[in-house]
């Protein structure tokens, strides 16, 4: 099993170079970054997990720039976002940035994709929160449109594009990996055999009834059933917790990071490598 971090980059923490160069040096598998533009200070949406809002989340790091310095100084670890908010991006442009990284990188690239939670920071971008969905599997194919290996338009409610010369292009060809985030369910299981290589549960509870409705959801869409990939996110790692998701077939666990300092995330980084 291959096991990647995820943490609140800030201005407070560990660098992206300090943090990156850690990883690969330990032997463990990938950075996952998450994002947050901004967050309003008259904010009326409930944080999902409950209580106050981390103070980490209005210091987030850009989540490009972040990972474009780790694919830097680095040469084996796997970058991804988890994730990004596509529908809160122009998604010419998105794509455009992720080509990029994925290219430089070498196609280490993996675009976790997500719906967000706070509606006064999408409202700020101009997203009508009960359209998001809608919004981004329309920004998801503009720019697999514009990553096409030939020029090719698309035409949606919420973003379109003209048939165009885009490069460049992600590495695999087509697009790079995608991991579409949310919450258990139909609709999202839809929307993951529609656009995605798979799903990226937070905290991975509740695998054990979701994974067969999801694989069912993947196969009804006439997908490879061995092409599914499930990558539990934002874990606290524990051995018996690790063989479960083993057991589920998963191949990849993303374990998450505190927003600390350099000292406290390389002591975590040491502990948790006997999981490796």
């Amino acid at each position: 099993m291959r096991l990647a971090a995820t943490i609140f980059l800030t201005d407070e923490t560990v660098t992206p170079v300090r943090l990156a160069r850690a990883l690969e040096e330990r032997g463990y598998a990938g950075l996952y970054l998450p994002e947050h533009t901004h967050i309003p200070a008259a904010r009326t949406s409930p944080y999902p997990a409950g209580g106050e809002l981390p103070r980490e989340y209005g210091r987030t790091l850009d989540p490009f720039v972040a990972l474009a310095q780790a694919a830097a100084v680095t040469e084996r670890l796997a970058l991804g976002t988890g994730i990004t908010l596509v529908a809160q991006h122009d998604p010419i442009v998105l794509a455009k940035q992720v080509a990029t990284l994925d290219h430089l990188s070498g196609g280490r690239l993996t675009l976790g994709v997500g719906f967000g939670w706070n509606r006064e920071e999408a409202a700020d971008h101009g997203v009508e929160w009960r359209t998001r969905r809608a919004r981004v599997r329309d920004h998801m194919a503009v720019m697999r449109a514009l990553w096409a290996a030939e020029p090719t338009a698309y035409e949606g409610r919420f973003a379109s594009v003209a048939a165009s010369l885009a490069h460049p292009k992600p590495v695999r060809g087509g697009a790079p990996r995608i991991l579409l985030g949310g919450a258990a369910g139909p609709v999202l299981f839809s929307d993951v055999a529609a656009y995605a290589d798979g799903w990226l549960p937070i905290g991975g509870s509740g695998l054990t009834r979701s994974v067969p409705a999801l694989r069912e959801a993947w196969e009804r869409a006439g997908r490879d059933p061995r092409a599914l990939r499930v990558v539990p996110y934002a874990v606290r790692p524990d051995a018996g917790k690790l063989a479960h998701y083993a057991d589920l077939g998963v191949e990849e666990v993303v374990l998450q990071l505190p927003p600390a300092a350099e000292p406290e995330v390389l002591r975590l980084l040491d502990d948790w490598a006997r999981y490796l």
